[in-house]
């Protein structure tokens, strides 16, 4: 898969319901727009395994058990915690050989299984470390993909968001923190971390490309033209700023103030 083959398949998902959402075949778009010319096979191998896994398992093993025991046990997928800033934990290619990564990538196989399987499984958006959320005959469980798929207790949970700085009023209503966001959302998430690391480190091609697949993901959303703005000015790019920061405007008059007034920056330097 060619770089501009990913690009279409992000182009057609983005256009797409989120109902329909092609979460692994998107992930895997991503990992080859971030690096071409690789062999996607291995990953496509251990999806293909995490399906047939969870399937036999979920015949016999309650839901929370069956993810956990086929992702974490038979797989071996687990959050990498010595080296969590490293670019591969994002990637699900990488994932595959390495078989540890960030919570929100290693998600992907979870979901993606779970979705293959019928189980109700989904996304959450929790504050600072993603978590998944299982339907179960008890209720919703909390599971931890980047600790081996455990169950995440009611009161650890809060205990998490008061870490994150949220107020106990806030931190206690987990109906709200605990809410399931679409696929299309965890894939964006994905991509919201690698930009934010890549920025970090001043790899700014590599921050240009992950906002731009946000931008191909979610284009009716002004935002990731402003990120792609930003990565480019950092590579001096700054007629391709401009474009970027046009476009978000065009997407949403409300960002027109402060794209404007960074247009205007930018024109003084090429000026």
């Amino acid at each position: 898969m060619t770089r501009d083959e990913a690009e279409d398949i992000l182009t057609r998902a983005g256009e797409g319901p989120d109902e329909t959402f092609p979460l692994f075949e998107a992930a895997l778009a991503c990992a080859i727009h971030d690096d071409p010319g690789r062999d996607a096979t291995p990953a496509i191998d251990l999806a293909r395994d995490a399906v047939e896994r969870l399937r036999r398992r979920a015949e016999t093993e309650s839901p929370e058990e069956a993810v956990a025991e086929t992702l974490a046990g038979d797989l071996r997928l687990t959050g990498d915690v010595l080296t969590y800033d490293h670019p591969d934990n994002a990637d699900v290619i990488a994932i595959a050989d390495r078989r540890k990564g960030l919570p929100v990538a290693l998600g992907v196989f979870y979901l993606h299984a779970a979705r293959q399987v019928g189980l109700e499984l989904f996304g959450v958006d929790f504050p600072g470390h993603f978590l998944l959320r299982i339907e179960t005959e008890e209720g919703p469980l909390a599971l931890d993909p980047f600790s081996e798929g455990r169950v995440v207790l009611p009161s650890e949970l809060s205990r998490r968001a008061l870490r994150t700085g949220l107020m106990p009023d806030v931190a206690s209503r987990l109906e709200l923190l605990m809410a399931p966001i679409s696929d299309r959302a965890v894939l964006i998430r994905l991509q919201n971390n690698i930009f934010a690391r890549a920025q970090q480190a001043k790899d700014w091609p590599r921050a240009e490309r992950s906002a731009l697949r946000r931008a191909l993901l979610n284009p009716a959303d002004h935002r990731p033209w402003l990120d792609v703005a930003a990565a480019r000015e950092g590579q001096g790019a700054l007629a391709g700023a401009l474009q970027a920061l046009s476009r978000a405007q065009i997407l949403d008059g409300g960002a027109a103030i402060a794209a404007r007034a960074a247009r205007e920056r930018m024109r003084l330097r090429l000026n």
